[in-house]
Formats: structure tokens, sequence, C-alpha cells
């Protein structure tokens, strides 16, 4: 395990230590639950076609998108913003996907830039967008690979498939500076449906019109790939001809709402909190909205199956049914982990509760 941030006078001091001398609220990911995570999705896609292009939003980590870049069916990273690529191509990383519209001259200037030095991709569904990705592509002297987004029901962004579709890959093609790479669609709206089969049906069913698209788009004589997936469908999205690579993000680190999805993963991060004060059976930690994501359900105390949370305010978690102190540590697993770790600049990493390394979280407020 390659180490960073070598100089930290914080890490020098606790490299070594049990985890429970960290100075709290932390995030705390296990090494040995990461590498496994990421091990079992590489091994799952051993003998197909897809490949895995991990959301970098998830963790926001460079140090573990590298890690991820290592394993051989990752073919690259994906990622929201335009300063996420930033930060991944200062990283090292190579192959970009930016998975979401970039408006606005600056923006789409920086993502022009960043193509000098890496393949950074961007996701369009507007002629508005693809005349601004050009002119900037135009001026820097590079190619901009583009993919059309093709919304199969989230009602977010995208256009519908189909004409519409194919209408924006023709202007693609006709832009100087910009290249047609493919198609991206994202079930967003499906893959949490906690009944498998369910999931499934609606997956298959809402993916026909995006690969009736790459179908018209190759009878054209469209060179094309499909980005798409996530954590949720990975073994339904990835089995289905057509689709070239996932994006999923949730994986490599877990959270407590996704667990009941995909419970094969491991829940590698948690925040280390304090309990800070306590009533009865009924404590506050020194952890709330400020330092976990807990927007899709209620945080999970490990190794107290009984505790249940009361409440989640912006500087505590009120937790009862639980038999600590004032001044004991618990481990919390928050609900979402993507906005959890959008909280930290750094994220402790242990093997066997022993503390070995702090990776920079780079992307931490990178949201232009």
């Amino acid at each position: 395990m390659e180490f960073v941030n070598k100089k930290s006078p914080l890490l020098k001091e606790m490299i070594g230590k049990p985890v429970g001398e960290l100075p709290t609220p932390v995030i705390v990911a296990d090494y040995n639950d990461i590498v496994s995570n990421l091990s079992k999705l590489d091994e799952y896609f051993n003998n197909g076609n897809c490949k895995i292009r991990p959301h970098f939003k998830s963790h926001k980590c460079v140090t573990l998108a590298r890690l991820q870049m290592t394993y051989k069916n990752t073919i690259g990273i994906t990622c929201a913003k335009v300063s996420e690529a930033e930060q991944l191509v200062g990283g090292g990383v190579n192959d970009i996907l930016i998975a979401n519209q970039v408006i606005g001259v600056d923006k789409v200037r920086r993502v022009a830039l960043i193509n000098e030095k890496a393949t950074v991709r961007v996701a369009v569904d507007s002629i508005e967008g693809i005349k601004q990705l050009g002119n900037a592509a135009h001026e820097i002297g590079v190619e901009i690979g583009a993919l059309v987004e093709v919304d199969i029901g989230m009602n977010r962004g995208g256009v519908q498939p189909g004409k519409p579709a194919v209408d924006l890959a023709e202007v693609i093609s006709a832009t100087k500076g910009l290249r047609f790479d493919g198609l991206q669609s994202y079930e967003g709206h499906i893959v949490t449906f906690p009944d498998y089969k369910e999931r499934k049906k609606l997956v298959e069913k809402d993916m026909l019109p995006l690969l009736e698209t790459r179908a018209l788009l190759e009878q054209k004589g469209f060179s094309v790939f499909v980005s798409s997936g996530g954590t949720g469908t990975y073994d339904i999205t990835g089995n289905i001809d057509g689709i070239d690579e996932l994006q999923c993000g949730s994986y490599a680190l877990m959270d407590s709402a996704y667990k009941k999805i995909r419970p094969e993963f491991l829940n590698a991060r948690y925040i280390l909190a304090t309990v800070i004060s306590k009533r009865n059976d009924v404590i506050a930690t020194d952890v709330g909205l400020k330092g976990m994501g807990a927007e899709y359900g209620t945080p999970v105390v490990i190794g107290y199956p009984d505790a249940e949370t009361l409440y989640v305010a912006e500087e505590h978690t009120v937790i009862k049914n639980i038999d600590v102190n004032i001044g004991d540590k618990i481990r919390i697993i928050p609900p979402h982990g993507c906005t959890t770790n959008n909280f930290y600049s750094r994220m402790w990493i242990t093997r066997d509760d022993k503390i070995e390394e702090l990776w920079p979280i780079e992307g931490r407020g990178c949201l232009e």
C-alpha cells in the first residue's frame, strides 16, 4: 500500500496506533475491506464484455481512484464535476468521463485544457452545450469526446431516445473540435428498488430504447459505446448486450442504505464518533448532519444491533438502546456515503484496527 502525505504531523503521531485514539469525528476505512469490494466487482466482469468506470463522486479520493485503476476490468474513472476531473488528472488518472452536462464558458474551457493532458469526455444533451464545448476545443486546439445522454426514465437530464439522440450525435460529429463517442444513460430511478426481480425487470425494460438508439446510430455508420449502470444494477445492466461500461460508485466503501440493496459488499467506511452526553439509555455523539450524509435512511452503529437513532441534528446524532458511556467511541455507518465523504478533507486507513495511512479527499467541495 503506497503511503501518501507522509509529512503530516498527525499521521506521524498516529501511525501504528489503535484507531480508537483518533480525535473525532473522523471517517475511517479498512484497507482489506476496500480491496475485498474492489476485487469482488472486478472478478464479476472477468468473463464478460462489460467493464467498469467507477464513479469518483462516491468517495472523492484520488488515491482510491488510482487503486481502482489497478484492477484489470477498470478502464477509467467517472466524475460529476469539472473540478473533480481536474483533481483526477492532477493525480495521474488519464481516462475520465464527466457524466454530466458542462455549461459555461469558463467550465468548458477548463475541460479543453485538461484534455491536453488526458482523455476527458463529457455528457451532452443540448445544442448549446455542444456549441460551447466545440468553441473551447477549437480555441485550445484539442478534440473532446462527447457522449449523448439519453433519458430512460429518470427525468433529470438527457434527451429522448431515438431520433432526438441521433440528431445530437450528428451535430457533435459536425462540430469542429468534438468527437462523438457514444451514449450515456442512468437508471437511477430503479437502482435502489428493494425487490431484485422487480429491479431487474424494470432495468431491462427501460434499457430497450437506449439499445434501439445505439442500433440506429450504428446503422448510420457511427461507432458507439454505451456507459450506464450503478452498484445497484451491476449484475443486471452489466449483463445486457450493448452496455459497454458501468459507472458503479458506492461498491467501494458502501453505506447503510446501499448495504440493504447490495449485502455482498462490505461496509468498508465508518465514522468514528465520541459519546459526549448521556441520559439513561439515550446518548448524543459529536457528529451530526455537518459530518454525515443522512438523506437515505438512518445511521447504523457497528456492534450494537439494537441501537436506534432517534434523530440526526447539525452537530449530534441521538441514539437510544445502546450501552455505552460518556467518552466512549463508537463506529457509525452513514446512510449516504457519497455526501459523507464530501464533508471531510481526509480519510484514515486502517488494517486490523491499526492506523496505516491518511488519504486526502481532494474532491471535497469540488462542486463547480
